[in-house]
Order: C-alpha cells, then sequence, then structure tokens
C-alpha cells in the first residue's frame, strides 16, 4: 500500500482517485473547490487536505489532474504547491492534458528536488476512467515510469512509455490531432447520409464493420445524428488541447492544416453556444 496524494477531482480525476483507494492506497486528496474533496471523501473514504502541499507532505506519490498549465503550475510550484513539500524519492505523476513546455519544466523541477516525475495524459474519456480502462501515454526516465507504472494499472488498459520529459503530452497531442480529423469526418459524413436521404442505421451497419469505421463513428453516429452532444469531451476542451497541438507544431516545425481548420470549426461552435457540448457536435456547423 502507498501513501498517495491525489489533487484534481474533475470528471477524470474523481475517477482515477477511486480505483487507487480501492486498489487498497492510502489517498488524501486536494480539489480547489473544497466542497468536491468534501464530497468524495464522503462518497468512498480518504481524508481531504486544505492545500496541494498539505496532501503532499509525506505521501510515496503525487498525481494531478487539473485544467491547464495555469492550474498545473499552481498546484505543483506556487507557494501551496505539491513540490515544495514532496520527500525525495517520491513520484509525481500529471494526468493533465498541458504543454510539453510545462512538463519539462516540472521533470526539471523535480529532478532537483529527487523526484520521479512522468508526464502521462490519457485517452478513454469518462467512460475509460470509470470503469479503470485509460491509455496511458508517459514521458520521463525510465525509473520514473517504471516506479509509477505499478499505481497506474489499478485503472489503465494500457500504459506506454513513449520517451523523455514532455514526449507524453507530445503523443496526447497527436491522440488529438487524430481525433479532430476523425470527428470532422464523421460530420460530413453524416450529413451527406443526410442530404441522400439514406437509411442512418443501414450506413452505421454497413460502415462500423468497415475500413471506415472508428471508436467514434460507433460511439457517436447514431448520437449525433439525434442531434444529442451531452455525451463526453466538451468543444471548450478540445480547443485547448487543439491550441497546445497548434503551438507545439510552431515550435518543432510542423504542418497541421486539417487541424488548425478544423480548430476554426470548433470555434464557431463555440460562437453557437456548444462550448460545454461533446465534440461531436462540430456537425452542428454544416448545414443539412
Amino acid at each position: 500500500m502507498a501513501s498517495i496524494a491525489f489533487i484534481g477531482l474533475g470528471v477524470m480525476g474523481r475517477a482515477i482517485a477511486r480505483h487507487l483507494l480501492r486498489a487498497g492506497h492510502d489517498v488524501t486528496v486536494y480539489n480547489r473547490t473544497a466542497s468536491k474533496a468534501e464530497a468524495w471523501v464522503e462518497a468512498h473514504g480518504g481524508r481531504t487536505a486544505p492545500t496541494a502541499a498539505a496532501a503532499a507532505e509525506g505521501a510515496d506519490a503525487v498525481f494531478t489532474c487539473v485544467g491547464a498549465d495555469p492550474d498545473l503550475e499552481a498546484v505543483t510550484l506556487r507557494a501551496d504547491g505539491c513540490f515544495r513539500t514532496m520527500k525525495p524519492g517520491a513520484v509525481f505523476v500529471d494526468h493533465t492534458t498541458a504543454s510539453a513546455r510545462i512538463a519539462r519544466q516540472l521533470a526539471v523541477e523535480g529532478k532537483d528536488r529527487g523526484l520521479l516525475v512522468v508526464d502521462a495524459p490519457v485517452s478513454g474519456g469518462q467512460a475509460g476512467a470509470e470503469e479503470g480502462r485509460l491509455s496511458i501515454m508517459c514521458g520521463g526516465s525510465a525509473k520514473a515510469v517504471a516506479a509509477a507504472t505499478p499505481l497506474m494499472q489499478a485503472y489503465s488498459a494500457r500504459i506506454v512509455h513513449v520517451g523523455g520529459a514532455g514526449a507524453g503530452q507530445q503523443t496526447k497531442m497527436v491522440n488529438q490531432i487524430c481525433i479532430a480529423g476523425t470527428m470532422q469526418a464523421i460530420a460530413e459524413g453524416l450529413r451527406f447520409a443526410q442530404a441522400a436521404e439514406l437509411d442512418l442505421e443501414k450506413v452505421f451497419e454497413a460502415v462500423s464493420a468497415g475500413a471506415a469505421s472508428s471508436w467514434y463513428f460507433v460511439n457517436r453516429w447514431k448520437s449525433m445524428a439525434a442531434e444529442e452532444f451531452d455525451e463526453g469531451f466538451a468543444v471548450d476542451w478540445m480547443r485547448k488541447d487543439l491550441g497546445l497541438a497548434l503551438e507545439e507544431a510552431r515550435a518543432n516545425g510542423a504542418t497541421l492544416p486539417s487541424a488548425a481548420l478544423i480548430d476554426q470549426f470548433y470555434a464557431e461552435v463555440q460562437a453557437m453556444g456548444g462550448g460545454r457540448q461533446d465534440l461531436s457536435a462540430l456537425v452542428r456547423r454544416i448545414r443539412r
């Protein structure tokens, strides 16, 4: 059993923390909105802490799953951040989808403090987190990933060490670039099928068994056709993630014409009031 601090109890974080607790670990949680941490403890057990630093004090491992770079910096490097109190040799695992830049910064800061730092964004969405079947893409040293892996196995279907510090975040960018292109193609395919007055159930039956199928086709075709967009990952978050990918591309020289275009399509969905809708709401901007 490990002593674990978990920081950030959003949709993904609260499920991951629950799996760690059920695996027999001693879990202390911190959330910026204290009532969410208190509700989590009431529902599952463990204990709360008033700050990220207090949660991390004496812990064998600290996990973070927050919104974006500024949130991550706040709970790690600032006055009440966990890096101030983590003991040498402790493991730090970040599940935030953040920039490769801050991942590298945390790796450097952590090394100076004797910490084992892993940037470990996830894929699989809310359902994957709830079911404990996330795919985790890890950046960091072999020693750090090896130390984190037994803990991450409590809620993952696959853990891949893809490279050094920041490589996990860069791999998540690849993931989001591919999702954006796939979702745009599904949106166009759906509107084409509707314009052709095809039987959408029959189209689904035919296409879902062939080479054009994908997780998003199988899981979003019918809800998109019904104009239901409350399934999961929000448009606002997808825009954040595509922004990270486009920023990284400017630094490494990659060309992302489709991702840049689809990012603007998502901006149109936001302007239509769809920022909190599932990313499949991309279809809204294509007229029937």
